[in-house]
């Protein structure tokens, strides 16, 4: 409920305060006396726009507040949205929430419960917060999601709405993981790169390390003829040719071995290291000749091996920089081709998931269809005679609904149609012109959706306009009723309305020192009875009259 608003330097509003109480609160006054201010407080903590007009005149700053609370539990959407905003607030069974806004030459600030947040947020929350009914007031029923949201929850049809729901998620994950997974695939300039390097890799079919390799032959390749000279001189220098190495040692050997004969018998060890070194020159004989056997000196062998090498440093080239690079480049795109074949067998089982995931969902959606629409015929018949009661004897009221592609919310849209007389064509209620009709129609919404809608605060605007009498007190009758379940504040210009209310409020001006002042005050039951004289006319016989209107 709305607990309190403050105002200062607002229009006609220097300074003032005003508590509400739950149930129904009724604000009258005369014509030009500051009720609109009162409204307009409303809307611009609920969101609306600044009129840069709205300071009062001589002030620079204009500070308006409010506090309303709500029932946690009736009001999950509020607490949501609170808790997605990042508006810090209280956990209890009611949660207090504080608006509050200033506006300067310098610019305007927004605040929930002390929280800054921007006019976006501002109207998102105040709007889940206060419904108010008037002239060029923005209407949450006015909205077809919003009158979808109603239906369903007047049918108790969330239930049903929620098997829809899974049917729908489950769908579109599964079409979400198929896409996941044609997004990775290569199209089909890619698929064809991609074979390209593929068959142009393989074709050459390089092992790994050997362009490291065929480097090291080819090098040696390169000079065989200059190797095979050197080795070959050094064979015969160290023990093939004549005067070679292993024949001087020899000759040393037959003169050292005379030594130990002429009496020097540590000689030997001459000998034995003499041998060794003889030992080690026929080793590396041995080794210089196996190394001259491997030497290629076959031209053709090395026209091959140039051309491998000159296969492969081109794939390094187009692939590279190194050989290992070019191995993991073919092994990508033989992966991301695999994907493709894969996908084939994949395409068909998502078919079969999908199908079946599609006609589950078709299933639930008809069957909430049907139920919404077997729910709109009876919600039409109870508004339709609710708004007779409230004026409009001969009214059409009814649901219209148009088929959609599948969204969260199901396959239908609906619009809420009305005609306030016979001959008239039923429009959309958000193409009523007349504040006066639109209100009364939300007050039929409003009393018939009362467990449906669980916006904590109404205001209704010019609602009696064009009424009196009996069908006043019908219209005062409703309010009433409709305040039991939440808390409501109504701006009347008809005294049967206001005598219905629980709490009642008069707004007044006056003029002091050259200024016009606006007020607003709870009235006690002497002064309602000389509000609502007023209201009739002002004389004895009013006064009377509204007594008795109090009384009923």
């Amino acid at each position: 409920m709305l607990n309190y608003l403050k105002i200062k330097n607002l229009a006609l509003i220097a300074n003032a305060g005003v508590e509400f109480a739950p149930g129904f609160n009724v604000v009258t006054g005369e014509s030009g006396s500051g009720k609109t201010v009162l409204l307009n407080t409303i809307a611009l903590l609920t969101g609306k726009r600044a009129d840069k007009n709205l300071l009062r005149a001589g002030c620079s700053r204009c500070e308006l507040a409010a506090e309303i609370t709500v029932d946690a539990a009736r009001n999950p959407e509020i607490i949501a949205e609170l808790e997605a905003s990042g508006i810090e607030f209280e956990a209890a069974p009611m949660v207090t929430i504080q608006l509050r806004r200033t506006f300067t030459a310098g610019g305007n600030r927004n605040f929930l419960n002390d929280t800054p947040v921007n006019i976006v947020t501002l109207k998102r929350i105040g709007d889940l917060l206060i419904d108010v009914h008037g002239a060029n007031e923005h209407h949450t029923l006015l909205h077809r999601s919003r009158q979808l949201e109603l239906l369903d929850r007047f049918g108790n049809l969330q239930n049903l709405h929620g098997e829809y729901k899974k049917y729908y998620e489950q769908l579109k994950a599964l079409k979400q993981e198929r896409d996941s997974l044609l997004s990775d695939l290569p199209d089909a300039d890619e698929a064809e790169m991609l074979r390209g390097i593929v068959s142009e890799i393989a074709a050459v079919d390089p092992q790994p390390d050997e362009d490291t390799i065929l480097a090291e032959r080819h090098k040696i390749a390169a000079n065989a003829h200059t190797i095979v000279q050197i080795v070959s001189a050094s064979i015969m220098e160290l023990g093939e040719g004549d005067n070679s190495l292993l024949d001087t040692l020899s000759g040393i050997y037959r003169k050292l071995a005379e030594l130990p004969q002429l009496g020097g018998a540590e000689t030997e060890n001459f000998l034995t290291d003499l041998e060794l070194i003889r030992e080690s020159i026929e080793n590396l004989v041995s080794a210089l000749e196996i190394y001259s056997g491997k030497i290629e000196l076959d031209e053709e062998s090395f026209a091959e091996l140039e051309k491998r090498l000159s296969e492969i440093y081109t794939l390094k080239r187009h692939y590279g920089p190194t050989l290992e690079s070019v191995l993991l480049r073919r092994a990508e795109a033989e992966k991301r081709l695999q994907l493709v074949k894969d996908f084939a067998q994949k395409q068909k089982e998502f078919a079969e998931r999908i199908a079946a995931a599609e006609a589950d969902l078709t299933a639930a959606a008809g069957k909430l269809s049907d139920s919404r629409k077997a729910a709109a015929a009876e919600l039409s018949a109870r508004v339709s005679e609710k708004l007779k009661v409230l004026g409009f004897e001969y009214n059409a009221f009814s649901i219209d609904f148009a088929s959609r592609e599948p969204d969260l919310t199901g396959i239908d849209t609906v619009d809420m149609i009305f005609s306030a007389n016979p001959g008239l064509n039923p429009a959309p209620l958000r193409l009523i012109a007349s504040s006066g009709e639109i209100a009364r129609v939300m007050l039929a919404l409003k009393a018939v959706l009362a467990d449906a809608d669980a916006v904590p605060v109404l205001i209704f605007d010019e609602i009696d306009v064009n009424i009196g009498g009996e069908t006043g007190v019908r219209v005062g009758e409703e309010l009433l009723a409709l305040s039991t379940c939440r808390q409501l504040l109504c701006i009347s210009h008809l005294p049967q309305v206001a005598a219905k209310a629980q709490h009642h409020y008069a707004v007044s001006k006056h003029i002091e020192n050259g200024e016009v002042f606006g007020t607003i005050k709870l009235l006690d039951k002497e002064s309602r009875v000389g509000e609502i004289a007023r209201m009739l006319g002002g004389t004895e016989a009013a006064r009377h009259h509204a007594r008795s209107l109090l009384k009923d």
